[in-house]
């Protein structure tokens, strides 16, 4: 009899376990899956030694010469990028977004025309304007931000990031996704950002409708030679928990309702953090809630100033010794920003990170509309509504909680309709929102507004 008491007590505790972890497991995708593996790390090898082997990719270096400068880096990228249209069936269209900076007198000594490099998957459902991009520059710098000729091998800044893109459009380009997909090489970083502050402006005044920009600036190396700190696990998320284009109205808003850590970056952050350790292994996101690091800024900045969703993607601990250096033996140590100091296996956890973001955004169906936290009595209840979204419908909907102290989404609880009544007080937890379709894939994560009804 006490035997079997004992079996009933483990089989219960069983039973409780198994049902703890099923209610916190989420289901891959088995073709995201297949998408992720097919990230190689021996491609981004060779893609990062091809960009350095242009010696210099100096904004204002050589456009001429056929394989030094930054003339024919461009060239080449660009003609990776329709290699890879080749197999897209011709859906990937390919281009440079040229433009011309003026002089600034600062970084830029005299007007010059600069170019992205720019490929494009068109989503397949014309009701659906949302743009997922990835991006990184493929300029680079020695330690004088003017020095033009001099070797400036750029590897894991930024022709990691520039990596990242090319082999995350080698692989996604071959599928279909409801969104559309943009890969991006910018120019122009080091000198002060231009090539992303010019597409910037460009999407906000012809309307794009950016809805995740993903950018890849110093993704490559696990160690640093200053710290002695080696972690190939770890890669930091940046984002911003206010838009610098917020209103007036918006800031009041935010302010009454305590959602002072839940802008649009900051949930597209927790979103990442979610999807890439769903689907990537021994990789851990971790959420740094700045803009970018001290006093320091990236690509997705202009973006940002534009009004967008854009987060920075970067390394656990950057090398300073490899960064920003002229190549050079001193004093028995190794400086510069050399192909053999990346980790490739690192360089590509953090590809899969991007790619199974972009994949599962641009699988899902779009976010619910009209989003509301009901506030028309005093309750220690939580009530909320929302409709559906534009275009496709959804399989249902997750609504999101978490105690106002915890930096990600503690519960996510699947409901059918258009409403929930939680048994959760509003003043204790923060809430939001997402569409889910039937092979498991969320959209971005709505906060409600207060409403009365």
């Amino acid at each position: 009899m006490k035997n079997r008491r004992i079996s009933i007590v483990l089989f219960a505790l069983f039973v409780l376990i198994f049902n703890a972890k099923a209610q916190t497991t989420q289901n891959k995708d088995p073709q995201i899956v297949q998408m992720v593996e097919e990230v190689s790390n021996q491609n981004l090898e060779s893609l990062v030694r091809k960009l350095v082997s242009f010696n210099t990719r100096h904004t204002l270096s050589d456009t001429l010469n056929k394989t030094t400068g930054i003339g024919s880096a461009r060239n080449w990228i660009k003609t990776e990028f329709e290699r890879y249209a080749k197999n897209s069936g011709g859906r990937l269209k390919v281009s440079f977004d040229s433009f011309v900076q003026p002089a600034d007198g600062r970084r830029v000594s005299q007007e010059t025309v600069l170019k992205n490099v720019m490929a494009v998957l068109p989503g397949t459902d014309t009701t659906d304007k949302r743009l997922i991009m990835i991006s990184g520059h493929y300029d680079s710098r020695v330690t004088d931000v003017m020095n033009i000729k001099d070797f400036a091998p750029g590897a894991n800044d930024d022709a990691s990031g520039v990596a990242a893109v090319l082999e995350s459009c080698r692989v996604l380009s071959k599928y279909q996704f409801n969104a559309t997909l943009v890969f991006i090489a910018f120019v122009g970083e080091e000198q002060g950002l231009y090539g992303a502050t010019h597409l910037a402006k460009k999407a906000k005044d012809e309307g794009w409708k950016v809805h995740l920009l993903l950018n890849n600036d110093i993704v490559g190396n696990s160690y640093s030679s200053e710290t002695n700190i080696r972690d190939n696990r770890s890669v930091r998320i940046f984002s911003e928990g206010v838009s610098p284009a917020e209103t007036k109205e918006q800031a009041a808003l935010r302010y009454s309702t305590g959602y002072d850590n839940d802008g649009t970056a900051r949930q597209a952050a927790r979103y990442i953090k979610e999807i890439a350790e769903r689907y990537v292994d021994q990789l851990d996101v971790k959420l740094i809630y700045r803009r970018d690091r001290f006093l320091r800024g990236g690509d997705h900045t202009p973006f940002s100033a534009q009004g967008f969703t854009a987060v920075r993607v970067t390394e656990m601990n950057e090398d300073f010794d490899k960064q920003h250096q002229n190549v050079r033996v001193e004093n028995g140590k190794q400086y510069g920003d050399l192909p053999e100091f990346l980790d490739y296996i690192y360089l590509q956890k953090v590809t899969r990170l991007n790619l199974s973001t972009m994949a599962n955004l641009a699988l899902s169906v779009q976010e619910p509309e009209n989003v509301k936290i009901i506030t028309g009595g005093l309750t220690n209840k939580t009530q909320l509504k929302w409709d559906k979204p534009k275009g496709k419908e959804p399989f249902g909907y997750y609504v999101l909680m978490r105690e106002t102290t915890n930096p990600v989404w503690e519960r996510k609880i699947f409901v059918k309709g258009n409403e929930a009544l939680l048994g959760y007080s509003k003043d204790n937890y923060l809430f939001g929102v997402q569409s889910v379709d039937n092979g498991g894939h969320e959209s971005l994560i709505m906060i409600p507004k207060p409403a009365n009804k």
